[in-house]
């Protein structure tokens, strides 16, 4: 019987990433990462529940949920009413 071979995360990612098309997605993606990331952090931190915040911004509980599963683009409006929720301030940057 052959052995499995065990494979680090980083080797698996560097595998995908050859291919083009998936390096392609995988960047149009970073911005919705990064948005989810400092949401679910700045969220953390203040210990808030998704609900929590959600009272907070005037929004759904599975809206807070959908942002941060990447399965939705957030408007300005609503990251907006999350960064006053979170006491926080929304910084963009055009490169």
């Amino acid at each position: 019987m052959k052995k499995a071979s065990t494979v680090t995360f980083e080797q698996f990612k560097k595998k995908l990433l050859a291919n083009a098309q998936t390096q392609r997605a995988y960047k149009d993606l970073e911005t919705e990462y990064q948005i989810a990331c400092q949401v679910i952090e700045a969220r953390i931190k203040r210990g808030f529940t998704q609900e929590d915040l959600a009272k907070k911004a005037n929004t759904g509980q599975a809206v807070i949920s959908r942002l941060e599963r990447m399965t939705v683009q957030p408007s300005l409006s609503l990251l907006e009413r999350l960064a006053r929720a979170l006491d926080t301030k929304i910084s963009v940057t055009v490169q």
